[in-house]
C-alpha cells in the first residue's frame, strides 16, 4: 500500500469519529475567511497582463507561502520540537505572504489546535494543509479558522467528489488550492468550475523524486487567469529566480525553512524581503 493510500484510510477513520452537524454550524458561525488568492498574487495595476514581463517590470517575485512543518512520511522528523508559534511570527516579521498549516497528526505531527491558535494571532490567511476527502472536513476547517484549503488531485481520483468540494469550499468563502502532480492531473483541475488557483507539487509520488521542471513541464498548460503556486523542492533564491522565469505567482516551502540554522534569514531569502532579523538566529 503507498503512503498516500495509508494517509487515506486513516483519514476515512477520522472522518467517522467527526461530528458533522456540530461543525456545520461552528462553521457558519465562524468569521469570514480572509482573502488568501489576493495575498499571494497581488493585483497589478489596472490593465496590466500577468506574464512574466509584467510581473518583472513592477518588480514582483513569487509570493512566499510558509509552511509549519516537523515531519513528514517521506522525510521523517524534520522539527520535531519546533516552537510554531514562535515560528509563524518568524514567517510573518520577514516577508511571507500566507502560512501553511499541517493539520495532520499521524503522519506529519500537526494539528487543528495550532491552526485556530493562529487564526487569532497572525494577520496573514492561513492555508490548512491536509487530506480533504469529505465535506465534513471543509466545515471542519472554516470552523477552525482556516482561509484556504488543499484539495490534492490524487487523492481525489473521483471526478464528483472532487467538483463538489472545490464547489462547497468556494461557497464557504475558503480558497481551495488545487494540487496536481502531472499532466493528467493538471487536466482535471482545469475541468474544475471556477478553479483559481493551482499548486505543482514537484514531488514524484511514485519515486518520491523532486523536479522543479515538472513545474516548468506544467505551468504552459494553465492560463494566466489562474494562480499557480510551485511545491516542493524549493530550497534557495536561485530555486525561486528558476520559478520566476517559470511565471509561477507564489512558491510553497516547508522543509528548506524548518531545517535552517537561520530561520529568519531563510525566509528573506526566498520572500525576497528586507527586513532585519529581530532574533538573529533560527530555533528548533
Amino acid at each position: 500500500m503507498s503512503i498516500l493510500a495509508k494517509i487515506i484510510a486513516q483519514k476515512r477513520l477520522e472522518i467517522v469519529a467527526l461530528d458533522a452537524q456540530t461543525l456545520r454550524r461552528a462553521a457558519d458561525s465562524s468569521p469570514a475567511p480572509r482573502d488568501f488568492l489576493s495575498a499571494i498574487r497581488p493585483p497589478l495595476p489596472q490593465g496590466e497582463g500577468v506574464g512574466v514581463r509584467e510581473r518583472r517590470r513592477f518588480g514582483l517575485r513569487p509570493s512566499l507561502i510558509a509552511e509549519l512543518k516537523r515531519a513528514s512520511p517521506s522525510k521523517g522528523l524534520l522539527a520535531p520540537h519546533l516552537d510554531l508559534f514562535q515560528v509563524a511570527d518568524i514567517y510573518t516579521q520577514n516577508g511571507a505572504s500566507a502560512i501553511s498549516v499541517l493539520t495532520d497528526e499521524k503522519f506529519f505531527m500537526g494539528n487543528l489546535a495550532t491552526l485556530h491558535a493562529l487564526r487569532n494571532t497572525q494577520h496573514v490567511p492561513l492555508l490548512r494543509k491536509d487530506f480533504i476527502i469529505h465535506e465534513t472536513q471543509l466545515y471542519e476547517a472554516r470552523a477552525n479558522g482556516a482561509d484556504a484549503i488543499l484539495l490534492i488531485a490524487a487523492a481525489l481520483t473521483d471526478d464528483k467528489l472532487f467538483s463538489d468540494l472545490h464547489t462547497l469550499a468556494l461557497e464557504l468563502g475558503l480558497t481551495p488550492l488545487v494540487e496536481v502532480h502531472h499532466e493528467a492531473e493538471t487536466e482535471r483541475a482545469l475541468k474544475l468550475k471556477d478553479v483559481k488557483l493551482i499548486g505543482i507539487n514537484n514531488r514524484n509520488l511514485s519515486t518520491f523524486e523532486v523536479s522543479l521542471e515538472t513545474t516548468e513541464r506544467l505551468r504552459p498548460m494553465i492560463s494566466s487567469d489562474i494562480a499557480v503556486v510551485a511545491e516542493s523542492g524549493i530550497f534557495t533564491a536561485s530555486d525561486v529566480e528558476r520559478l520566476a522565469k517559470a511565471n509561477v505567482d507564489a512558491i510553497l516551502v516547508g522543509e528548506a525553512l524548518v531545517t535552517s540554522e537561520d530561520i529568519p534569514a531563510k525566509v528573506r531569502e526566498l520572500s525576497g524581503a528586507r527586513v532585519p532579523s529581530p532574533s538573529g538566529r533560527g530555533v528548533g
